[in-house]
């Protein structure tokens, strides 16, 4: 069996599968984005990280999934450091939605969607992504992600929808102010990590109405923009992989029977997915 190294990295964390012969090992890395990171310092990031935890192994394929690869320049960095890095290892560069495919999937048709920090979907034929609808970004889009729960959560806060016992739990958890808030969200960078914070209060509060009715709108949002639009979505299982998803799969459950779709498989995370999907292939 050859030696395949698997990554998924998104900005800020990045993780690593290698696999020889049955022995599996994880190694954790600074995340990777080729829109802040130029090709030499990718190099020298995976030199001093990544390189001393693969015990002079020598790597024959090499399986990168990470964030800004819809771009090809992106794709185009990452695959030119990863042969610097690993030169007798084939490489193969793909965005974060074709992980969330592959590992829930596999090579059977479905729809597969990421509801983590951000959000996504697509319809994957078994081998591509055939149809994707945008996400948008936190801004005008990302429904039922980390960041649009957490706004919807910071909207009731501090518009006074909530109750007096909620607002009491959401004092205690977080400690802050409207103007702090306004802060984080417009002068601060990742305001999208800051806003998914607060979807925390949501798994923490379960049973009450009003976090209930958060719940089921904001993932709501998530299928009628996203879900509605492929007409698969009433012949092909609805696949989920996320933090969000994982922690709310009930809510996914009652909205598929709502919209008599068929729930799939829900995952925190792809890792596992990948492996298993790349121990059945090989790189072509």
């Amino acid at each position: 069996m050859s030696v395949q190294l698997i990554a998924d990295s998104g900005a800020t964390k990045c993780e690593w599968h290698l696999v020889s012969n049955g022995i599996e090992k994880t190694i954790f890395t600074t995340g990777i984005s080729p829109y802040f990171l130029q090709e030499e310092e990718i190099v020298e990031l995976l030199k001093k990280d990544l390189l001393p935890h693969l015990d002079n192994m020598v790597v024959n394929e090499t399986y990168y999934y990470g964030t800004g690869l819809g771009n090809p320049k992106n794709v185009a960095t990452i695959v030119s450091a990863l042969k610097a890095l690993l030169p007798q290892s084939s490489v193969e560069a793909n965005t974060d939605l074709l992980a969330a495919a592959r590992a829930l999937c596999g090579n059977d048709r479905g729809i597969a969607c990421i509801l983590g920090t951000g959000s996504n979907s697509c319809y994957y034929d078994g081998k591509e992504i055939d149809k994707n609808i945008a996400s948008l970004g936190y801004v005008l889009g990302d429904e039922g992600s980390g960041a649009h729960l957490g706004k919807k959560v910071i909207q009731y806060y501090l518009y006074n929808t909530f109750d007096e016992d909620l607002r009491f739990r959401f004092d205690a958890q977080f400690v802050t102010t409207y103007m702090e808030i306004l802060e984080n969200v417009y002068q601060k960078p990742f305001p999208n990590r800051y806003l998914a914070g607060f979807a925390s209060f949501l798994s923490e509060n379960r049973g009450h109405y009003m976090v209930e009715n958060i719940l089921e709108d904001g993932l709501n949002d998530f299928f009628f923009n996203h879900l509605n639009k492929y007409g698969e979505s009433w012949t092909s299982p609805i696949n989920f992989v996320g933090s969000v998803a994982f922690g709310f799969k009930d809510v996914l459950q009652e909205l598929c029977n709502t919209y008599q779709l068929e729930l799939g498989k829900v995952l925190k995370a792809p890792m596992d997915g990948l492996v298993k999907f790349h121990s059945q292939s090989s790189f072509v």
